[in-house]
């Protein structure tokens, strides 16, 4: 069997865990492609985990929640277009729906186990126009926020009545703390750095942290967990934080290693984002090493944390019992994602998802490089190696800049390297999970020293092994990376840029974080810095000699088509070789979230253009090949 364009429908992918609070049940969320429907399914599986035996909820279920008592489990059920807030009792699995929902983005049991706490966002939805009066106007996988204000419920579970209402503008996170509730509001000017945390209590609402870079992740009796700075600038890393009596503890701040660090999962992809949590006075985390996403956790009477898995992979999803026992969802290089449970100091794997397709596939292992870029700044670099050499290459940029690459299963990879590429993946600075000080060293310089160490790394690679030519790609930052690249050089005889950007100003003008967030990057007063022009690819487009490809997808509102259109239309009239895809459906996350045909016509677009280019070394491309 070899790597097809098709063969990510194979693989299904465990997206979200969760185990009861006294260790006896979990329960995961399944991700799995129906080709025939041209649709993505999730559905829930719970094991009890003292009979071994293993219960499927219907297709189309997400989002499980355990009571706190363990007796029962709220989750999602989608019929149709409607979203089913449903509930089943553990000890015969009768289910109860309690109400129909567009969309929540909130679930949460109170401690005695009789309400939850949900939120959803409540829009003007005048028919004839959208209006708005607060930034940004629109968000990406959400579209126009049209006034949106969110909406947090207290539904009691006997009468499936609403207790409680409240309606509050930009909660960023929400849960309770015994019976009140505590929540983090963001700034409108710094929605991601600064936030006031509120408890409601009663029907009234309580200021305790104002303008603080945190936001509350897990509570156990009066302890509240919290995520984030004291103090937070974009790009800095994030640490666990313990609020209690009024008073912050820095718990993990000494470490150095980002908590909510981030690897490129790629096909594995988590559903939504793991926050530290507490356990039985134990606080659980993710963090940030390199490649790897470790899983630790802290005793809060203890001073040292305990590292549990710390092997070359990444932790996309983790749940933690209060007598101990992690459900987590690992994937490795040779090794697709499944769930894990650990206990009594043991790991053991609880599901065998993709065991009979990835033993059926040759798994091409990713072999790491020590690179030593211009100023002798230590890079990362990882490799995969065709069957022949020599070989062309592609090199992978991923997003961010404060993203990484690491110990990951990455199915294009694998593709690339099936049809005959070397495939580098590189973490120049600026990436994730090295020190604070190398992902802040890009700001206000994206495209210097960073490309510089792309390349020092291509050099690497070639020392190392027979390069015939060299392609790059890249998403988002990636494409923006890929964007600027093929304006330095004429190394790159193919580029494939995705969703990337190629006008620093517009994107601070039409992106929904483009005003906080470019203004972080490239620097403040983007109507006077010449950054927002000398950065930005678009203004070198006579340099290209590089053929190069454009992917977009129409709904991506984080680096909005205007960035690929620009770049196209400018490339065009200066009669470069320019190709430009636009996907009618889709988010900035469409490469793993877009449909099944989406998906497969993205890999066909991506694999074709390179093998042209250069394994082919074609004139023009061929772009019908992507649809036979």
């Amino acid at each position: 069997m070899k790597w097809e364009c098709s063969t990510f429908t194979k693989f299904v992918v465990p997206v979200e865990v969760k185990i009861s609070r006294d260790g006896r049940w979990i329960a995961y969320t399944l991700k799995k492609i129906s080709p025939a429907e041209n649709k993505t399914i999730r559905q829930i599986t719970i094991k009890n985990l003292s009979t071994g035996e293993s219960f499927y909820l219907p297709q189309e279920t997400s989002k499980p929640r355990f009571s706190p008592d363990g007796k029962k489990l709220a989750f999602i059920r989608k019929i149709n277009d409607s979203n089913i807030l449903s509930m089943i009792e553990l000890a015969h699995f009768s289910e109860k729906e309690i109400l129909k929902v567009d969309s929540l983005t909130a679930i949460d049991w109170s401690s005695d186990s009789k309400k939850l706490l949900i939120m959803f966002a409540k829009k003007r939805n005048d028919k004839d126009l959208y209006f708005e009066d607060t930034l940004p106007v629109w968000f990406d996988g959400k579209g126009f926020l049209d006034s949106s204000i969110d909406v947090v419920q207290i539904i009691d579970l006997e009468s499936c009545q609403v207790l409680d209402q409240m309606e509050e503008r930009n909660i960023a996170n929400i849960l309770w703390i015994e019976n009140d509730i505590v929540y983090a509001k963001y700034s409108e000017k710094k929605p991601f750095t600064e936030f006031d945390i509120f408890l409601y209590i009663d029907g009234k609402k309580r200021l305790i942290l104002e303008k603080v870079g945190l936001i509350p992740t897990s509570a156990e009796g009066k302890k509240i967990i919290m995520l984030g700075r004291e103090q937070k600038s974009a790009f800095q890393h994030e640490y666990a934080y313990l609020y209690e009596n009024g008073k912050l503890h820095p718990l993990t701040e000494k470490y150095a290693l980002n908590n909510s660090g981030h690897i490129s999962a790629e096909i594995w992809a988590s559903d939504s984002e793991v926050y530290p949590l507490i356990r039985n006075n134990t606080v659980y985390f993710k963090s940030g090493s390199g490649g790897k996403i470790l899983l630790e956790k802290l005793n809060l009477e203890e001073t040292e944390k305990q590292t549990i898995i710390s092997d070359n992979s990444i932790i996309t999803a983790f749940d933690a019992s209060d007598n101990g026992k992690i459900v987590f969802v690992k994937v490795s290089p040779e090794k697709p994602a499944e769930v894990y449970l650990y206990e009594n100091g043991k790991e053991n794997k609880v599901t065998e998802l993709n065991q009979s397709i990835i033993s059926k596939l040759k798994v091409r292992p990713m072999k790491h490089l020590d690179v030593t870029s211009f100023d002798g700044t230590n890079i990362d670099a990882w490799y995969i190696k065709p069957d022949s050499a020599p070989a062309p290459a592609v090199v992978f940029v991923h997003g961010g800049p404060k993203g990484a690459y690491g110990y990951n299963l990455y199915f294009l990879g694998q593709l690339l390297a099936e049809e005959g590429f070397f495939v580098l993946f590189t973490n120049p600075r600026g990436s994730d999970n090295y020190s604070e000080q190398f992902a802040l060293t890009v700001t206000e310089k994206t495209g210097k020293e960073d490309f510089k160490d792309i390349l020092a790394a291509i050099d690497n690679l070639r020392k190392n092994e027979q390069i015939a030519s060299v392609g790059i790609t890249g998403i988002s930052y990636g494409g923006y990376m890929t964007n600027w690249a093929i304006t330095q050089t004429d190394l790159f005889k193919a580029a494939v840029s995705e969703n990337g950007i190629s006008y620093w100003f517009t994107s601070y003008a039409f992106s929904d974080i483009g005003f906080w967030f470019d203004k972080s990057l490239i620097g403040n007063d983007p109507l006077s810095n010449p950054n927002y022009r000398e950065l930005s690819p678009i203004f070198y487009v006579k340099n290209i000699k590089t053929p190069l490809l454009l992917i977009h997808s129409l709904e991506d509102f984080r680096c909005p088509l205007d960035q690929s259109l620009m770049f196209y239309t400018i490339l065009k009239d200066f009669g470069k070789e320019v190709y430009l895809a636009i996907f009618k459906k889709g988010a900035h996350g469409h490469s793993v979230q877009g449909s099944y045909t989406h998906r497969l016509k993205r890999y066909k677009l991506i694999v074709e253009f390179f093998k042209q280019k250069l394994l082919e070394e074609k004139e023009g491309f061929d772009v019908n090949k992507c649809f036979e």
